[in-house]
């Protein structure tokens, strides 16, 4: 199997490919980072069903991906080492011919831009201002080695939701350094990766007579390490694009303003599935499809059996609620927040055998979904996130 030269290395760690090789294992570090990375574009193809794509009216996670595949389908060393993974037969596809222009043919500025980074003024395009230095890169290591993360499924749904509320609005990005605080539950953007603070030791004394404690922080690309906190402080002031990512906003979910995806009359609808898999049948009760319509529900359950969305199976709708001027896509990114912890985490093949994880199915018992419509009405759902092992909502 072809090596990856150096060269290939920077280039790809400055697409933000940066997951360190998981201990005792074969391939080289090089090589681990270039398939955390591209494991990034396949779960971007699973959860939107196409491949990402390039563009100004595209998000910038969508755009990274979309730079970061075409370098991975020109380097040989990287397609010899991701065919074998390649399910979804990525690296054969090729752009559209209408498509923007390929990597090699950009300037610094187009690349830095499909990249989403904003060049402020022309300058020396010799001043490579957005790749690190071998000394950073060196000082970045001295602070904590990144390893793959063991768990990371209880963290992957936390990462996919955040994606879909900065999309949607719920969710805002906040210049690091007006608000230097790190706190368990933070989410921030570094290094062109969402970065969770998952847990924050004991607080001990710094050197310099300072508190600080040791973090256990979760990268979006399936990695983590375990740092100071004021390590992780001093990375986000020295990444210029380093980002806080704000909590969830609901905002107005009853409202006089209406807005183009506001409908007079909606339906809350929740859905159970007739699937014969395993663990559907085992756990039926509590499995559940949570949504909102602005239109009949038949209508929108009617090709159920053959749509990967709910489970390629007949459903049944347990429970409704009529409510009246909603903003769909935030009560649905409000109720996906709130259940998150609960989420289905199941893979089933579609129709063409290609594997797809359905993301709107919650193991909720249907009393505590109620409970949750009743918050909405009362406008208490904001503080509170459904804690599974007690199966019930809790302030957070």
């Amino acid at each position: 199997m072809a090596k990856l030269t150096e060269e290939d290395d920077a280039l790809l760690e400055a697409l933000g490919v940066e997951s360190e090789a998981k201990k005792g294992s074969s391939r080289t570090p090089r090589e681990e980072r270039v398939i955390a990375g591209f494991e990034e574009i396949q779960r971007f193809v699973e959860q939107h069903g196409r491949t990402p794509q390039h563009g100004e009216d595209r998000d910038i996670f969508e755009r990274l991906y979309a730079v970061r595949l075409d370098r991975l389908r020109e380097l040989d060393g990287c397609r010899t080492l991701l065919e074998p993974l390649d399910h979804q037969g990525l690296l054969a596809a090729e752009s559209p011919a209408a498509a923007v222009k390929s990597a090699d043919d950009l300037d610094d500025d187009e690349l830095l831009a499909q990249l989403g980074v904003d060049v402020a003024s022309p300058g020396d395009i010799t001043e490579l201002r957005h790749v690190r230095s071998t000394a950073e890169i060196r000082a970045a290591e001295e602070i904590a080695d990144r390893e793959r993360c063991e768990d990371f499924d209880r963290f992957e749904p936390l990462f996919e939701l955040a994606e879909r509320e900065l999309k949607a609005g719920a969710r805002q990005t906040r210049p690091f350094g007006k608000d230097a605080s790190i706190d368990e539950g933070n989410l921030f953007i570094l290094g062109g990766q969402l970065v969770y603070v998952a847990e924050v030791g004991e607080t001990i004394k710094a050197p310099n007579g300072e508190n600080d404690a040791r973090l256990r922080v979760i990268y979006s690309n399936g990695t983590e390490s375990n740092l100071l906190r004021r390590s992780l402080q001093r990375a986000l002031y020295k990444d210029e694009a380093g980002r806080r990512v704000t909590d969830p906003n609901a905002g107005p979910l009853f409202s006089e303003t209406w807005e183009d995806d506001d409908v007079e009359s909606g339906t809350i609808y929740v859905l159970r599935s007739k699937s014969n898999h395993p663990f559907v049948s085992e756990h039926r009760e509590l499995i559940h499809k949570i949504g909102v319509t602005g239109g009949k529900i038949e209508t929108r359950i009617a090709n159920a059996a053959n749509d990967a969305t709910y489970l390629l199976a007949e459903v049944e709708v347990v429970a409704s609620y009529k409510l009246a001027g909603i903003n769909r896509t935030k009560l649905e990114n409000l109720f996906h927040r709130v259940f998150a912890p609960a989420q289905l985490d199941l893979t089933i093949n579609d129709r063409f055998g290609h594997p797809v994880r359905p993301r709107e199915w919650f193991l909720v018992p249907l009393h505590v979904i109620d409970e949750a419509v009743q918050r909405i009405r009362d406008g208490s759902i904001t503080q509170v996130i459904y804690h599974p092992e007690t199966a019930s909502l809790i302030e957070g």
